[in-house]
This record gives structure tokens, sequence and C-alpha cells, in this order.
């Protein structure tokens, strides 16, 4: 009986991509869902109810996440268009639907508000795609509209930034300004049908030259590459067409062309199959992490005091232990158990849940980052506490010598462990204000794990490395 490879072989092979993603996204959706659990369920320590003043502090943060998992649920891609006024954003809108659903006109600012439309194209996908209208990014009361396509951009999947021509100073500065949302994005040359062969080739060509890194253009290397510029006429011009009757006859009338939007929608629907729901993931995930990081934030200043004189008062124990304690080697452990009980103490006092792991890691996390001071007291702990047990194995403390002997080293060594639990409390509290974004499902963890599986023919690849800068901010 002849069996193929994959029938006999009894290693595990590789997931493909759709595999992955799927696997990937639906890790995004837990970890949505243990968020919302925990931050609606936050209670004050030894208490059986969760703090409903609380909660009423930060409803946004909890709205955000509530709409995130619903967007997840549902599967819905937002694509969101952008451009100066008159590029024809909503007539690419339209075009890729099929129909007229929004209103387009010659004058300025026909747009006055972002208005969203779905979207239902012919693919085996798992998505629905929502389109998102915005107003020109160019017209009065610019900075309101500035801080509305912001946000807009912030929650988009996909971005189209569509433009007419040859790019303009204010062109370039918006799309400069995009970039900081690391969203991925596809640029749009519209009105193509308006430009003759030769001019129309040497705009696609100088289009081009924003994602190469060229000098001037460095700002928007890998926010796209040549590969994400398409050029479409969503509106044609009339032509006027000449119409020659049986009769002999001959009139003159005008006709519409159809749009010429089907790279565009290729080009979408390619995006989105390749790597749809990892955008979703991504951005999901981002939402979640901002959002646990404001309640977070909320809760450190809301129980501060309370923080304080717990950190203060583990200090003073921890000095104390160290001093009475005799046996120098004992002191490094204690020092270290004390420090874990702290940190597991603040994110109780705050609400935010935190195993033993995640404390070990959030310690060391900590004595890493703090560099030669903790790592300063360790050692001084250890070589002070040899000392001291020396001290006391080598004379009675009943002596005078023996008693200085062990005294002095007894209260430098404890100086030095109540000002480490100090410095250790103060930097729980900087990683605390994060959000309880690690562990296994932690909103960090799962997009670390998402950027290290996107593959090198994807739009997220080239802005991996930024989003993982994002992530250590």
């Amino acid at each position: 009986m002849n069996l193929s490879l994959s029938q006999s072989s009894s290693y595990p092979t590789k997931p493909n991509r759709n595999q992955q993603q799927e696997r990937d996204f639906n890790r995004t959706r837990a970890s949505l869902r243990q968020a919302l659990s925990w931050y609606s369920n936050l209670r004050r320590p030894r208490e059986t109810f969760p703090d409903v003043e609380l909660q009423a502090v930060f409803r946004n943060e909890l709205e955000v996440l509530q709409f995130s998992l619903d967007k997840l649920e549902q599967s819905v891609i937002r694509i969101a268009t952008f451009g100066l006024v008159s590029r024809g954003k909503s007539s690419v809108v339209n075009a890729l639907v099929g129909q007229k659903v929004l209103p387009t006109g010659p004058l300025h600012g026909v747009t006055q508000w972002p208005k969203s439309v779905r979207w239902t194209p012919i693919h085996e996908g798992k998505v629905q795609i929502e389109l998102i209208d915005t107003p020109g990014l160019d017209e009065i009361q610019g900075e309101a509209r500035a801080l509305m396509a912001k946000d807009v951009a912030s929650q988009a999947d996909l971005i189209l930034f569509v433009v007419a021509g040859d790019i303009t100073r204010t062109e370039y500065q918006a799309l400069a300004e995009l970039r900081q949302s690391q969203k991925p994005l596809i640029l749009v040359f519209n009105k193509i049908d308006l430009y003759p062969e030769k001019d129309r080739e040497a705009i696609y060509q100088q289009l081009q030259q924003l994602g190469t890194g060229s000098p001037r253009d460095r700002r928007l290397q890998k926010l796209l590459s040549p590969d994400e510029i398409v050029m479409v006429a969503a509106e044609p011009a009339p032509l006027q067409v000449r119409v020659e009757w049986p009769d002999g006859k001959v009139t003159f009338e005008w006709e519409t062309p159809p749009p010429q939007v089907d790279d565009l929608k290729g080009k979408i629907l390619n995006v989105l199959n390749r790597e749809g729901r990892y955008l979703l993931s991504l951005n999901a995930l981002f939402q979640s992490r901002n959002a646990q990081s404001n309640i977070a934030k909320k809760i450190v200043e809301i129980r501060k005091k309370e923080a304080e004189d717990l950190i203060w008062r583990f200090a003073k124990y921890k000095a104390l232990g160290v001093a009475l304690n005799p046996i120098g080697l004992l002191d490094v452990l204690g020092g270290t158990i004390a420090d874990l009980i702290l940190i597991r103490s603040l994110s109780r006092l705050y609400g935010l849940p935190m195993t033993s792991y995640e404390a070990g890691q959030l310690w060391r996390k900590i004595v890493i980052s703090c560099g030669g001071l903790l790592l300063g007291e360790l050692g001084s702990s250890a070589i002070l506490g040899l000392g001291k047990s020396a001290s006391a194995l080598a004379t009675t403390v009943d002596t005078p010598a023996g008693l200085a002997a062990y005294s002095g080293a007894a209260i430098t060594q404890a100086a030095i462990a109540g000002y480490g639990a100090y410095a250790v409390g103060n930097a729980a509290q900087v990683y605390l204000e994060q959000g309880c974004t690690w562990g296994p499902l932690g909103a960090s963890t799962v997009i670390q794990e998402i950027l290290n599986s996107v593959e090198a023919d994807t739009i997220l690849y080239r802005l991996r490395q930024e989003l993982g800068e994002q992530l250590n901010r």
C-alpha cells in the first residue's frame, strides 16, 4: 500500500497562512474577552462586589473594549478614504460599492462629516467591509477635521489615500501625518481619464518614488511600496460620441464611461484575503492595549496615596527583616520574595489581575531596566549578609566589637534593602500604569506573536518594526 508523505509522517506540519491567521484571530478574541471581563468586574481589595464608582470613571474605555470585541465578532474590516477636497474620495467609494450612495459634485467640501457604507464584493473571504468617506483634509475648520481624521484613522484597518495628479506639499504633509497611525495604506491615483497616457505614466512614476526612500520622501519609506499605488477613474468625465443613424443622419451625444476601479478592487481583496484577519486582530489589540493603559493610569492616580503608603510599609518591613536576619544567604532570597509580594499587593490594590509568574516576570524586567541600582542592591545584600554572618560566627554580639560589626553591617544592609524595595515599588507602578497587557492572553503578548508570524510578502511586514517599537513604548 502506498502512502503519501503527509499521511505516513508523524512530524507536525507548520500551519499554513490561513490556519495561523485563524489561530491568532481566535487568541485576539480571547484576549479582548478576558480584558473586558477583568475591567467590568473591578473591585477593591477584600470586597465582593465590583466597584461601580470606579467603573464609571473609565466607562469610555470599557466601551472601546466592547466596540473592538464586537467588530472582531462581526469580522468587519474598516477601510477609510482620505485626501484633499475634489480628489474624488466619495466617487471612489461609490465606484467600489457599484452605485451612487454618496453625493458628489464640483463644489468643494461636499462631504461634511465621515460617512460609512457597507461593501459586499463577490469574494470568498470571511470578513465584511465598511468603507468610510471623510471630509477633505484641507477644508475650513482644519484643526477640528484633523482631530476627526486622526480618530477615524485610529479605528481603520486599511487606509486609501486619494490623489488626482502630482502630489502637493499639503498632500505630502497629510500622508506623513497619516504615517503616524502606522496603518497599511494604498495610494489611489484617481481621475486618470483626464490625463494623456504619457502624462499619466509620468505622474505614476513620481508617485512610486514615495515608497523608494528617496531623500525628500524618507519619512514615507515603508509606508507604501510601488505595488500599493493604483490608478483609477472613479467617475470618468462624459465623452462626446458620434452617432450615425440608418437614414444617414449624424448626431453627437454625451455618454459617461463606466468607472475604472477593477485594479483597486483587486488590490483591496488581495490584501484582505492575504492578511485581513491580521489587520483586524492588530487594530483591535492596539485599541484594547490603549484602553487598558488608560484604565490603569486612572486607577493608579485614584489610589496613589494608598499605593505610596503600601510601598513605604513594605520598604520598612523589608529593611527590618534584613537587619534582624543573621543568615546572610537568606537576605537575598527574603528580599526578593518581599519584592514579589509588594508587586502582587500593588496589583491587587489597583484591581489589576496578576499571577505569581507574571509578578516574577515583571520583577526581572524591573531589575534589568533599573540596571546597576537593583543589581547593586542584590550584590551588596549578599556581600554584607555574608559579612554580617561572619561577624556573628566569629564573635559574640555580646561584646562591643561583635555588636559594632554586626550592627554596622545590618544597618547598612537594611538601608540598601529598604531603598531597593522603594525603587521596585515605584518602578512597578510605572509598569502597572501600562495596564495588565502581559500574560498568555495579554494584548502585548498576542501582538508580538502576530508580528512574529507575518510573512515577507505582506504590507504588515514592512510595518512590523515600527509596530514593535510602538509596542515597547
